[in-house]
């Protein structure tokens, strides 16, 4: 029988197949803005409704919640967490850096999670207590799989530290206290992975659903590092967030983002 995990992967590598057309025909694309004036396209649309019917065949019996479609909020033994296209102003703009995330919950735990970025051919997972990995999506499959692991001899001060904002102007007053101890790095897959690969010690997500964090908190943490939301919560959820590649990095974070509050 197909694994979660093997589901997981299954499931993002289909939506990336459906988003990936509508990708390369942009010019296209009908496009639209929600109510939080977030863009929304159809490739959203059709991108969740394709890891639905993955999800929906293999496991009936399970509950979904997706950005698009809504679903199951809270109180389900098992529940899968979709974002069909994480990132959309980026897609509508013909940027590479978007991602397709799915992420299992199990008793309000995330246990599985799966991070692709389709338009770069890169794909992300982790199982919890299982280790975290990347690969390459070829031929319908993951392949290659290398384990990955936050940089264990990084430092634990903000000064030192390689940092990144995803998205920064959405709240360019909340990163400020960060930018002027550690200036943000350029980046070229999600911040939060790369903290997970090694190659960042530190990344602020300046908002976000669960759905945006559910995959990648779980990647992380599998990888070694640290996360939570600015009020100390490790579970993913609304709000900004954190990514660090230690505990007493992001401990540290937290510590000058509130005193920045504070001092306002």
């Amino acid at each position: 029988m197909e694994t979660d995990l093997q589901l997981a992967q299954r499931a993002v590598i289909t939506g990336a197949a459906v988003a990936l057309p509508h990708f390369g025909a942009l010019a296209d694309l009908p496009r639209e803005r929600k109510a939080d004036g977030s863009v929304v396209t159809a490739a959203d649309r059709a991108v969740e409704a394709a890891i639905r019917g993955v999800l929906t065949a293999a496991r009936p019996g399970d509950a979904i919640l997706g950005e698009e479609q809504g679903g199951a909020t809270s109180g389900a033994a098992r529940r899968w967490i979709i974002d069909p296209i994480d990132g959309t102003r980026l897609f509508v703009e013909g940027d590479d850096r978007w991602l397709v995330l799915l992420a299992l919950e199990e008793d309000g735990e995330i246990v599985t999670g799966v991070a692709a970025h389709p338009a770069q051919g890169g794909i992300w997972w982790a199982a919890r207590g299982s280790g975290a990995f990347e690969g390459r999506i070829v031929g319908g499959r993951a392949v290659a799989a290398t384990p990955v692991h936050v940089d264990g001899g990084g430092p634990d001060t903000l000064g030192e530290s390689r940092f990144a904002v995803v998205p920064e102007e959405w709240a360019p007053h909340l990163v400020a206290p960060l930018k002027a101890v550690t200036p943000p790095l350029p980046w070229a897959i999600h911040p939060g992975l790369m903290v997970a690969r090694g190659e960042l010690d530190l990344a602020i997500q300046t908002g976000g659903q669960i759905w945006d964090f559910a995959a990648t908190s779980l990647i992380l943490t599998e990888a070694g590092g640290s996360f939570s939301g600015l009020s100390g919560r490790t579970r993913p959820g609304a709000g900004a967030s954190l990514y660090a590649r230690s505990e007493a990095l992001r401990l540290a974070a937290l510590e000058t983002l509130g005193d920045a509050r504070h001092a306002g």
